[in-house]
This record gives structure tokens, C-alpha cells and sequence, in this order.
């Protein structure tokens, strides 16, 4: 049943995403995410339905506002798709359940800020602190324990000595998003903050073997690497803890 509902949930996903977008564009400016409706970022334009269908208006229009011809920034589509998948890989791993609901907003939350902090180096508090107190409350809801407040409190206690230590590296948006990730995962956020380690590590070293010294003054957004590492950790989490404990047995 759950990958019929998967594949059905595919098309909410896609909607979803056209809201997420919006989101992603407008929260960083601290503009209204529902009034005015969609309208091109270049000329204030209203964009009609029929231009705003997810992906396919992007491909039709190839790309570009009806109206001034701007190119309209890859990061919409890219977040249209990415939220139908990430959805209807929620509904397929845990069915219509509440970690479901936790699960599609945590992904949510990730998309929005991934994007945000890829272009403009943003983790917005409207986005990660709603997001962790309604993951909190669904998680606990689902599955009553302390282990996701403890979590969430570990998680972003981790990132705060990081970011304390070396102040330049990590910022306290990343604290905050650690909040979520421990909100949502619980014990095994640990597996995710350690995943994002090692991918951010891998650009890191190719600046530093580039640049030697002045790798330093290169600003990476981390926020992506928590995203990502946070995805595999939610579908595939417990099994990684279970096969790295299982490996010091």
C-alpha cells in the first residue's frame, strides 16, 4: 500500500514545493509568504495559473518570466522536485503516521534552508525554530519520550561548542538546525552530524589543497551538508548505529 500512496503523494509533493520556493525566496527578505500571490521577483508580475504549474510551467516557458524574459532561477524547480521526492519517500518509509507528518516537515524545513544558505549564506529562524517545536510535538506524539528533546538539546549543544571554538567555521544558524535535526532523529543524530562532517570535509580539502592558507577566507554554507546528511540518517539512520555498534563488538 505504502508505495501506491508514495507514488500518489508525489503530486502534493510537487505543490508543496512551489510553496517551499516561494518560501525560500521571500523569507530571507522578510516578506510575506502568502500575500501578494506568486509573481516574478524581477518585474512584479502576477503569474497566472497555467505558468505555474511545478516543473512543467518551467520547461514550457524554458525557464523565463512571460512577461520580462528574466531567467527564473533553477533553485524553483530543483525545490519543486526535491519536495515531491523527499514527501513521498516519507509517506513510503513510514506510512500515514505522525513521524510521517514530522518527517515531511523536517524535510521541508531542510529544502527551505538549504536553499537559503546556498545563495545567501541564511539559516532563517522562521523557518528552522517553528519547524523544530512542530517536529518535537509530532515526534513526542508518535513515540512519548524524552529521547527527542534530548536530542535536540545534544544536537545543538555539539554544534554550539564547535561553533564556540572555532567561531569563523560554523555559525549559530547551524546550532539552530542542529535543534531540528535532533528534534526529528533523536539518537541518531549523531549519525547525521558525523555524515555531514565527512561530506563537508571533502570540499574543504580540495580549497585547501588549491589554496593553500587562503582556504580560510573561503566560507562554505554547512547547512547543506546537515541537510543531506540529516535525509540519509532519517531513512537509513538506525541501521548505520546499529552496524557502527555492531562493529565495536
Amino acid at each position: 500500500m505504502e508505495p501506491v500512496l508514495a507514488t500518489i503523494a508525489l503530486v502534493p509533493g510537487l505543490a508543496v514545493g512551489s510553496f517551499l520556493g516561494v518560501a525560500a525566496a521571500r523569507v530571507p527578505l522578510r516578506r510575506s509568504v502568502v500575500r501578494p500571490g506568486s509573481a516574478c521577483m524581477s518585474c512584479g508580475a502576477p503569474i497566472v495559473w497555467y505558468d505555474n504549474v511545478p516543473l512543467l510551467s518551467y520547461v514550457l516557458l524554458r525557464g523565463r518570466c512571460r512577461r520580462c524574459g528574466v531567467y527564473i532561477p533553477p533553485r524553483d524547480p530543483a525545490i519543486e522536485l526535491a519536495s515531491a521526492l523527499v514527501l513521498a519517500g516519507c509517506v513510503l518509509a513510514f506510512g500515514l503516521t505522525a513521524k510521517a507528518a514530522a518527517a515531511a516537515i523536517f524535510c521541508g524545513a531542510l529544502v527551505v534552508v538549504t536553499a537559503t544558505d546556498l545563495e545567501r549564506r541564511i539559516i532563517p529562524n522562521r523557518v528552522v525554530l517553528p519547524s523544530a517545536v512542530a517536529v518535537l510535538v509530532l515526534r513526542t506524539i508518535a513515540n512519548p519520550s524524552p529521547e527527542w528533546a534530548l536530542g535536540a538539546l545534544t544536537a545543538a549543544g555539539v554544534l554550539f561548542l564547535v561553533a564556540f571554538a572555532y567561531p569563523g567555521g560554523m555559525g549559530m544558524g547551524d546550532v539552530k538546525l542542529a535543534l531540528l535535526l535532533g528534534a526529528m532523529l533523536g539518537r541518531v543524530a549523531g549519525i547525521a552530524l558525523m555524515l555531514a562532517l565527512l561530506l563537508a570535509f571533502v570540499p574543504s580539502a580540495v580549497l585547501l589543497v588549491r589554496y593553500g592558507r587562503r582556504a580560510r577566507k573561503f566560507a562554505i554554507p554547512f547547512a547543506p551538508f546537515l541537510a543531506a546528511g540529516a535525509v540519509v540518517a532519517l531513512f537509513a539512520g538506525q541501521r548505520l548505529l546499529d552496524l557502527y555498534l555492531g562493529g565495536l563488538t
